[in-house]
Formats: C-alpha cells, structure tokens, sequence
C-alpha cells in the first residue's frame, strides 16, 4: 500500500511545487541541485560526525499524546481517500451558490473592443468561486445565475496589473455559465474498499483500511516528533559553509524560476508578489528557517555516517515505489539529478532506523 510521505527536509520550499518551475531557463545555470552532494546521498566532503554531538537516538521514547491518532484525523484522513475516488457530474438546474465550481466561458472588452487574453474562445474553463483568484469581484457576480445564462459583468484591472494595456481599466466581460461541477463522494463499504483498493494496497475491508491508515498516520506523527527531537536534543557545533551556501542559492532559484515563467526580473518577482525589496532581504528572511533545516541536513547525515547508511539508486527506486506508488523516477531525476534524489530518500531512511527503535509510551 501507498504509504503517507514525510516532508523532504533539503529544502524549507515545497520539491512539488518548484519541480512546476523547474526546468525553466533560469539565469542561475551554475546551480543544480545535486551539485553538492555526492552519489550515497551525503554533503560532498562533508564529515558531519564532525560538527555534530548527537544525543542517544536509539528507543526514544514517544509520549502517547503525540502517537495517538484521534478519531477525527482518522475520519478526515478516510475523507480525504474518499474525496480522491470522487467523481464529477453536470448540474444544470440550479442556481449558482459561492463555493461552487463552474465551468465557464467569457470574452472580455474593454471600451467595446475584445482585448488580447481576455476570452476562452468557446473552450470552456472550470473556476470555483472562492478559491480560484480573478480579477475584481468578476466570480463573485456570478452568484445568483444559473447555467445556460449569457450576461454582462463589470470589473476594473488593478492598477499594477502588469500589462499597460489593462492595468486599471474598467472591463465588461460577457459570460456564459456551462454547468455546475459537483462531485459525488463514493459510499464508504466494503464492496466499494474491495473493488477500488484491493489490487493498489490490499485492501478488501473497510475495517482493514482504517486499521491501516490508522498505522500510516501514526508513523507520520512519530517521524514527526523523531525530527524534533533530534534536532532539539543533538548540538550542531557549526554549520558548513557549502550547506548554507547550498540553501541560499536554493532559495533564489526557486523564486528566479518563478520570476522566469511570469516572465519578469526577479527583483520586479520579489517587489511586486512578496513585497520583498531585493534577494538579501528575501534571505534574512529565510535565514533562520535555512539553519534550521541545515542543521537537520548535519543531524541525519552523522547518523547515517554513524550506521554505515548510505543510498542507492536501489533505494530511490523503492522510495518512488512506496511513497509516489511508482518505479519511475526519470522526470525528476532529469531536474534534481540522483545525488539529491538520494539525500531525500537518505533522510527517510535515517528516520525509518530511529523509528525501528522507539518505545510508545
């Protein structure tokens, strides 16, 4: 069965949402992500037994307030399994409702004249209201309408919208309402557990899935306080200057990517959608969250170099198999190259040996 992931800690960004942007062409060629690391997954010439005193981290032991699993994370955690099997259906015979997800067509004006980027071209696009981010209160005014409706909103562009043509122009956009999206969440039982997860985790039982879940969001929890307590109770003499390099200039290409797909400087990136002056600002503000996850970086590698834990390319493939429930890792390695996909999956295994140990209270 699919196991919960713990988070990556190489990077205090999300692996998933930068690998969107990765492959960009960003202006920081010299940067790769496997760069400094080598092929067991280590800190390339680091010897991190050296910079790091680690405490006892055999049989840690875990309170029961942090391993007990509540009924409510159990159930929202069946839910959210639930809500992956949902499947979507047309409504057309109500009126439109906020929170609600709609498929959409529209063609905006400004003055009378279509502007360039401002329709659908009759292809249709799915928005919901709250959640999805356009201009004004354009999805708002939707509220109220049903589908098959054709009619006239009116919105203003922001002044700093970014294109001259529109910042702060008044536009009447024509919209046509398609249908409602409205998701039917499967009925929870044992027939449905069978026919839908028997061959991908095993499962036959509604029993034997909450018993498993139980399980995996148990040792989420667990891994969750080994980190902390790790981190707490080990002491990081010093931090290596290729680490904390490494880390800064990760920052910056995680946001220079970004500024590359929208197509502005980084500065005008930073200035303009985080309200951040210039990149030193930008890592003051990451400083204190960079140390920290460098530390734990030194923490988990002085384990592994304590236990002879090194990773393979072996490992990286069982770790695709059990956590992304596939073997094929070819589009990610292509980004982030082995050696960092080896360091991730050197953490997870550092983590799954303190984990061997621990005693429940």
């Amino acid at each position: 069965m699919k196991k919960i992931r713990l988070p990556i800690i190489l990077l205090i960004l999300s692996v998933m949402i930068s690998f969107a942007f990765s492959g960009c062409n960003s202006k920081n060629q010299d940067f790769t992500f496997s760069r400094d690391l080598d092929n067991n997954g280590y800190w390339r010439g680091v010897k991190a037994l050296k910079y790091v005193e680690l405490c006892d981290y055999k049989g840690i032991t875990v309170p029961k307030d942090i391993h007990t699993v509540s009924d409510d994370e159990l159930q929202s955690a069946i839910e959210s399994l639930l809500s992956e099997q949902a499947s979507s259906i047309k409504v057309t015979d109500r009126a439109v409702v906020y929170g609600d997800t709609l498929n959409i067509d529209y063609v905006g004006r400004i003055d009378g004249v279509a502007f360039e980027g401002g329709s659908t071209g009759g292809a249709g696009t799915e928005v919901t209201i709250g959640v999805t981010s356009y201009i004004d209160d354009f999805l708002e005014q939707l509220v109220g309408h049903s589908p098959g409706e054709t009619f006239d909103i009116e919105v203003t562009f922001p002044d700093n919208y970014g294109k001259e043509e529109l910042n702060g122009k008044d536009a009447v956009f024509t919209v046509t309402i398609n249908h409602i999206v409205e998701s039917v969440i499967p009925e929870l039982t044992d027939a449905f557990i069978n026919s839908t997860f028997s061959q991908t985790k095993g499962w036959t039982t509604v029993e034997q899935m909450k018993a498993d879940v139980y399980k995996d969001i148990q040792s989420a929890k667990i891994a969750d306080y080994i980190q902390e307590y790790l981190h707490a109770n080990s002491t990081v003499k010093e931090i290596p200057k290729i680490i904390t390099d490494y880390q800064d200039t990760a920052v910056i290409k995680y946001y220079q990517d970004y500024a590359d797909y929208y197509q502005v400087t980084l500065e005008e990136f930073l200035q303009q959608y985080l309200n951040v002056e210039n990149q030193q600002a930008l890592l003051e503000q990451y400083k204190e969250d960079n140390i920290n996850v460098s530390k734990m970086h030194l923490i988990t590698q002085a384990i592994a170099e304590k236990e002879k834990i090194k990773a393979t390319a072996d490992d990286v493939t069982r770790y695709f198999i059990d956590y992304m429930n596939t073997d094929d890792y070819s589009q990610y390695e292509e980004v982030y190259g082995l050696n960092y996909l080896k360091m991730t999956v050197l953490v997870q295994m550092v983590i799954d040996y303190v984990q061997a140990s621990v005693v429940l209270e």
